[in-house]
């Protein structure tokens, strides 16, 4: 399959033109437009230093519906004992810097470059872009932040300072999603970190499918923030 090579005018072509790695265009750029655009219909940047701006739509695609949510024993008796403080939208500058910064085991460096961070800072100021935190006293310890489309959200990353803080804000943040009747979190690729809460495969014509009638849903834009206390209502852990 051919790659597509983007110009200053803001498109794309048809995703399932990817080709086998789901490496679909390169150039272009981060304006918010074309960030806006990519994302509504599957497409998201990976980029890379020393290359041009690459943009991916792999099929398969890794998604996580809220209703088969599967939070391991080990993290539901994290969660009862309500370690961490967990907002939303509070610090999101804060929390991409620390997905760019906080070293990952098993990546040898960072695809969220300097320009992905204004980028993305942009978007969550026009009320697109979303972060979770979580806290320890007034020290963020952990967070995620993506996308919202409609009623799916589109997550980007993840870090974490201390044990299990950013899977506990995640695993919150979809029961959160569950609540509020959104449809999936778009995981763009396999991790096992992910798997273990239940996402799976989605061919890449089943997710777009799903992304189309899920960009008919509410729009969201704006601040986000938990409706009541995160922890209310989770189970207690059987022993």
């Amino acid at each position: 399959m051919p790659v597509f090579l983007l110009d200053h005018e803001i498109r794309f072509p048809q995703p399932h033109l990817a080709d086998a790695q789901g490496l679909l265009a390169i150039g272009g750029d981060l304006r918010p437009e074309r960030l806006l655009l990519a994302y509504r219909h599957g497409i998201f940047p990976w980029p890379h230093e020393d290359y041009p701006l690459m943009w991916h739509s792999p099929d398969p695609r890794f998604v996580l519906s809220p209703a088969v949510l599967a939070v391991p024993r080990s993290l539901r008796q994290r969660i009862y004992r309500r370690p961490y403080r967990l907002s939303m939208d509070t610090a999101f500058a804060r929390v991409i810097e620390a997905c760019a910064r906080v070293p990952r085991p098993e990546q040898g460096g960072t695809w969220i470059l300097p320009e992905m961070v204004q980028a993305y800072i942009e978007l969550h100021e026009m009320g697109y872009a979303h972060s979770v935190e979580a806290w320890e006293e007034e020290r963020l310890v952990g967070g995620l932040y993506g996308i919202g489309v409609g009623n799916a959200f589109c997550g980007e990353s993840m870090f974490a300072l201390r044990p299990d803080a950013s899977k506990v804000a995640f695993a919150l943040f979809v029961r959160e999603m569950g609540a509020w009747g959104m449809d999936f979190i778009d995981c763009q690729v396999y991790t096992e970190h992910l798997a273990r809460f239940g996402a799976t495969h989605w061919p890449r014509a089943v997710f777009l499918e799903r992304l189309g009638r899920a960009r008919l849903g509410p729009e969201r834009r704006g601040r986000w923030c938990f409706e009541g206390d995160p922890y209310d209502h989770c189970p207690r852990p059987v022993s």
